[in-house]
């Protein structure tokens, strides 16, 4: 059974999930509000673009490395994007990303996952966002995370997974942030790190 994780809670990946973990999949998920038409005309939805992004971070918490949907791999070949989403049209996932932690680069010490609004509207206009954790060899759920924080920011600095005494562990971050691109969420995610 998945972990509801809220914000600030930490978690380990090899205790809370299985034996052998080192793939695993961060999914972001969200729905639109729907327009209130005058007398129930004019209704319908306006579409929104949230993009995932993963930063990847050294130890001197320098950026060395972005996954997102202009770079949809990174260098070393341990993250990929599955494409950009930009209506949150369907079920499930909208977009995910999947974490090979076993050939994520030495260098690398944290990994923080963030959400913008690429067309620049507000969280006060997603209905239903949140992320979760996946075991990636059979999609079960390690942890969910409920993103819907209605507001006037439009962007999200999620989750961070990092290493710690050899082991990698989950932190829910969870904090608003300001921001339509990745590259502009970078100095509010540093002191995260």
């Amino acid at each position: 059974m998945a972990l509801s994780l809220s914000k600030g809670q930490k978690i380990s990946l090899n205790k809370e999930g299985k034996p052998g973990l080192n793939k695993v999949v961060m999914g972001l998920g969200w729905d639109v509000v729907q327009k209130k038409g005058f007398m129930g005309f004019g209704g319908g939805s306006e579409e929104i673009d949230l993009d995932a992004s993963v930063i990847m971070f050294n130890g001197s918490n320098q950026p060395i490395d972005v996954v997102f949907f202009r770079h949809l791999q990174s260098n070393d070949g341990s993250i990929v994007h599955s494409g950009d989403n930009r209506t949150g049209a369907g079920d499930g996932d909208d977009e995910q990303i999947t974490v090979d932690l076993s050939k994520v680069h030495p260098e690398v010490k944290s990994l923080v996952f963030t959400v913008n609004s690429f067309t620049g509207q507000t969280f006060e206009k997603v209905q239903n966002a949140r992320c979760r954790l996946l075991d990636a060899r059979d999609q079960s759920e390690i942890a969910t995370f409920n993103l819907s924080a209605l507001g006037n920011y439009t962007a999200q600095i999620m989750a961070k997974l990092y290493r710690h005494n050899d082991e990698w562990k989950m932190h829910a971050i969870g904090e608003m942030a300001q921001g339509t691109t990745f590259d502009q969420l970078i100095p509010q995610v540093v002191p995260h790190l």
